[in-house]
């Protein structure tokens, strides 16, 4: 598969001429033309900065073939779009576009006691690459290349740290980095480093540029 990384959260996956885009939310600009070139959109949970609503609503008015899923809290919202919204949650996996897709996780991490919690699901795709949306929670598969987020009020190094060290991944990629200056993310790329925390390194991938996963 061929990883395109959007600003954010955002990424698409594509082969075969098929496309998967996960998390197209509003700190993504160039989220639309994401979505128009995707069969298929994958929400992990209801914040802003993953999924825009106004986005998603037109490109499932204009397009039929597309399909969206994500927690029942997120696709509910367009119900009125009946077979083309699936409501997901840990344990599914179903096959989309030619893509497998297993979901796991539960709830979004903490920020604080007094914010609520939404629910948020990660998903694996085609058994290698597995975005956690925003959560530390450890799968219960292999993954071969991890998403990591790096930024954001809810973010912890040291449970990073520890997500990492538990699945194991064969690669790391950072997500979710809006919120870090390039120097900051750079000491994120240390602190996740064999030489420091992490037993695989970092990668940072610019914006629209894409890697093979």
């Amino acid at each position: 598969m061929q990883l395109t990384k959007h600003v954010h959260a955002c990424v698409s996956l594509a082969k075969e001429g098929r496309r998967i885009v996960i998390d197209p939310g509003t700190l993504t600009p160039d989220a639309a033309e994401a979505v128009a070139a995707a069969d298929v959109v994958l929400i992990t949970h209801e914040h802003f900065d993953h999924v825009d609503e106004a986005l998603v609503a037109a490109a499932l008015a204009a397009r039929h073939a597309l399909r969206v899923y994500g927690p029942a809290s997120v696709v509910e919202r367009w119900a009125e779009h009946g077979d083309q919204v699936r409501a997901v949650a840990a344990g599914d996996a179903f096959t989309v576009a030619g893509f497998d897709v297993v979901v796991a996780g539960d709830l979004h991490a903490e920020i604080h006691r007094d914010v609520p919690r939404p629910a948020n699901v990660g998903y694996l795709v085609d058994g290698r690459v597995y975005h956690p949306g925003d959560s530390y929670g450890v799968p219960p598969f292999a993954v071969e290349t991890l998403l990591l987020p790096t930024s954001g009020p809810w973010t912890h190094l040291a449970q990073a740290v520890e997500l990492v060290r538990a699945v194991a991944p064969q690669r790391l990629v950072q997500i979710h980095e809006v919120m870090l200056s390039d120097i900051g993310q750079q000491s994120m790329a240390r602190f996740l480093s064999p030489e420091m925390l992490s037993p695989v390194p970092l990668t940072i991938v610019p914006p629209g540029d894409t890697i093979t996963v």
